[in-house]
This record gives structure tokens, C-alpha cells and sequence, in this order.
């Protein structure tokens, strides 16, 4: 089962790839975009297993935290089965746990948690100041002005047809990171929407955007990208807390870092931001990176 973007409505494949079909009681099936590459996406993991988790949940309790890990790699010529085990339904909270198999063997596993909406104290860091999304390039100005020094690869991901709206902060240290040696990087993004208002999509969206680009992260400290054939470069494990409502079609803030990386592992960690500089979600993640034998 393939999909296809729409020109009049880009976010069109994206709400197909999250509407998941369903086969049976607590169980769903998903699939993979036709633009999928060798490997199942693995923030398409993450959100598939959000929605399945979701839709056996009361709606008046939104997931405030998710915590998931990458077992194998997902043929995305294949289905992906989601089975969600009803771990806990309590006064305030509901937990759920998901496990994605394709011909029966696990490739991802995620649990969830859900919060009925309480107030209490509050406080959340400030936003960083970086420049206006509409004052950077988007992915097709920046392949214009860097062509003749992109790699293939390079150019083929920020050339591919998506719904995704991508401004870089200081694009050169992403593209060319031998100019820099911080472990941290800033990114504007959105949907190109309008989409609808259910706020669990929304999550659900950025979830599934909230795997980009973070592995790239610690990399930069050592003068690579992803696209270096000499890596071998993979999610291992996913946390996403989501601390307060959002639109994914309206312009955020992804501030990433990486810590440290040791023992062909990464830790990288990344806070969303609203226009306006409001915190909405935090994200961690720790990844292989592993040098590939030279011959």
C-alpha cells in the first residue's frame, strides 16, 4: 500500500501514514510512504505506535510522555502490526505499551503514558535567541547555494517532495561540520498545513518529526554528517515528554545538543519551542555511531 503527497494539501501523506487501519481488538496495522528509503523510518515508528496506543485511550487524557526503543531495522515494503497492551488505567493516569512486529517479529517497542489535565506549579526554561524562520533559507535555497559542494546523498535528502517545512540555523556547520566543533544545532520546522485541531495528532506529528536530524547532532563535534559512508549511524533508543499543547502547521523551535559520545554510542537531547518561546516538548535520544572498517 502506497502513498502520495498531494500538491494542494502536502501534509495529505503524512495524515494517510498516521491513519492506521484496524485488524483487529487493540490491534492496527500501518504502513510506509512510497518516498520511504531503504529502512523504515524511525520517527514513522514512534508515531504509528503513538496512535495505536492512542486510540485506546479516553480522549480527555492526552500522552504526556513516551519512552521507546529500536530493536531491528523495518522494511517498509512491509506492513508494520501494532498490538497495544492496556497496562494500567488509573484515576489520573493511563499507561500503555505497544510493540510494532512485522511477520511477527518485534522491531519496536514503545510505552506511553496519559494524563488527565491538572494545574499546578509551573515554570519552563527560556527559548534561545536565534534569527526568524522567514529569514533563512528553506531546503531548496539552501541545495542552490551550496550544489556545488553538497555530496549526492546530501542533496537528494534536502531535495526530496515533504510536507515539512525545514529552516537551518547556521547551515554550513550542519552541511559542511569540519567548520565546527560544538555539539549543538537549531531548527525551525513546521507542516505545511492547515491541519485539523485534534490536539493528538498534533503529538503524534511530532513525534514522528522529533527523530530528525538529532544523531546529526554529535556528529558535528567531530567534523562528520550522516551522509559520511565511513559511519554507521542508528537510533537506539527514543524519550519524548510533551508539556503543553501545540500546532505542528505553525512554526517551532527544535534546540538540539549531544552531551557526550562513547563506546560507539551518542547521547543527544532537544527541546521544542513555540514561535512565541514557549517550551512544549522535550526529547532524548542515545544512537549508534560506529566507524565502518576502512578497506
Amino acid at each position: 500500500m502506497t502513498k502520495t503527497a498531494s500538491p494542494d494539501f502536502p501534509a495529505t501523506e503524512i495524515l494517510s501514514l498516521l491513519d492506521l487501519e484496524n485488524i483487529g481488538i487493540d490491534r492496527y496495522r500501518g504502513y510506509s510512504p512510497s518516498s520511504a528509503g531503504k529502512q523504515v523510518y524511525g520517527g514513522q515508528a514512534i508515531a504509528q505506535a503513538l496512535v495505536a496506543a492512542t486510540r485506546t485511550v479516553s480522549k480527555d487524557r492526552p500522552a504526556h510522555s513516551l519512552h521507546g526503543y529500536f530493536i531491528l531495522a523495518g522494511n517498509p515494503k512491509k506492513p508494520i502490526d501494532f498490538q497495544v497492551e492496556r497496562i494500567r488505567d488509573g484515576k489520573s493516569f493511563t499507561t500503555r505499551r505497544c510493540n510494532a512486529t512485522q511477520e511477527g517479529i518485534t522491531i519496536f517497542s514503545l510505552e506511553a503514558s496519559y494524563q488527565l489535565s491538572e494545574d499546578g506549579l509551573s515554570h519552563a526554561m527560556a527559548a534561545p535567541v536565534v534569527p526568524d524562520p522567514e529569514t533563512l533559507d528553506n531546503m531548496h535555497a539552501l541545495v542552490d547555494r551550496f550544489r556545488a559542494f553538497l555530496p549526492e546523498p546530501a542533496k537528494l535528502w534536502l531535495e526530496k517532495p515533504s510536507p515539512l517545512d525545514m529552516r537551518i540555523v547556521a547551515p554550513e556547520a550542519m552541511l559542511f561540520p569540519q567548520q565546527r566543533k560544538s555539539a549543538e544545532q537549531f531548527i525551525w520546522f513546521r507542516i505545511r498545513g492547515p491541519l485539523p485541531d485534534q490536539q493528538a495528532l498534533h503529538s503524534a506529528i511530532l513525534a514522528y518529526l522529533s527523530d530528525m536530524t538529532l544523531l546529526n547532532t554529535a556528529l558535528l563535534a567531530h567534523g562528520r554528517t550522516i551522509f559520511d559512508p565511513q559511519l554507521q549511524v542508528a537510533s537506539l533508543d527514543h524519550a519524548l515528554w510533551l508539556h503543553d499543547a501545540f500546532r505542528v502547521d505553525e512554526w517551532l523551535l527544535y534546540a538540539q545538543e549531544s552531551p557526550i559520545a562513547g563506546h560507539a554510542r551518542a547521547l543527544t537531547r532537544g527541546q521544542i519551542f513555540t514561535r512565541c518561546g514557549r517550551l512544549v516538548a522535550s526529547v532524548a535520544q542515545e544512537g549508534l555511531i560506529r566507524l565502518r572498517p576502512i578497506n
